[in-house]
């Protein structure tokens, strides 16, 4: 047969042409899940999908997660002191008096008290202070009941009461009495009475049968209105 040149040309394209198929089907055999040695290829591992935002722990996650357990995660309440709810009576030894003539209305003197501890005490258990004008006097003087405050006054430290003394009757400006310069007070019953100067030493009139004092005020003018 004699040699065609044409011929020739037309093996080595089927030749070619058939060794690209053979590598096509492997590449396909690949891609079908199976390598060249026949096993199946590792799976891929995509970031994106192996952490999915409800899987993913970021550190502020996490931190919002726990409790948290610092200084500022509890707000400390109140604190209640040793003393706290305990009443606290005013004592003299916690008070400063004072004591003078008032000049309206007439008849009447004025007791001030004043805290002068550093804690505050009340007169619930001795509402009124008890008085002693002189020797001759056998009971304290008797308190005018009407003046009672709603509540026992409460004295914080450096503050001040009250106390109104009618010293005469209206109607008895001149009974049995004499002039003081001082007198005793105290604050409960069977105690040692404080010795009360008046203020500038001017002595007052004072009817021990008719003389009254008022309850304990937070005011001037309501211990001066009885």
């Amino acid at each position: 047969m004699p040699f065609s040149p044409t011929a020739t040309a037309h093996r080595g394209r089927r030749t070619a042409a058939v060794s690209l198929l053979a590598a096509a089907a492997l590449s396909l055999t690949a891609c079908d899940g199976k390598d060249s040695r026949g096993q199946a290829p590792s799976p891929a591992v995509s970031p994106s999908a192996d952490r999915s935002p409800s899987t993913h722990h970021s550190p502020s996650a996490q931190h919002s997660a726990r409790p948290h357990a610092g200084p500022s995660s509890h707000t400390p309440g109140p604190t209640k002191s040793p003393t706290s709810g305990t009443r606290v009576a005013c004592t003299p030894e916690m008070l400063r008096f004072h004591a003078g003539a008032a000049r309206r209305p007439i008849n009447h003197m004025v007791l001030t008290v004043t805290n002068i501890s550093d804690r505050t005490c009340d007169f619930a258990g001795q509402p009124y202070p008890k008085l002693r004008f002189g020797g001759e006097q056998r009971h304290a003087t008797p308190v005018i009941r009407r003046s009672r405050p709603g509540t026992a006054v409460s004295l914080a430290p450096d503050a001040t009461a009250y106390a109104g003394v009618t010293t005469s009757a209206a109607d008895r400006p001149d009974g049995k009495g004499e002039k003081i310069s001082q007198f005793g007070v105290t604050l409960a019953r069977h105690t040692a009475p404080t010795q009360v100067g008046l203020d500038n030493g001017a002595p007052v009139y004072v009817d021990v049968d008719t003389a009254k004092v008022t309850y304990w005020q937070s005011c001037r003018a309501d211990a001066l209105k009885w």
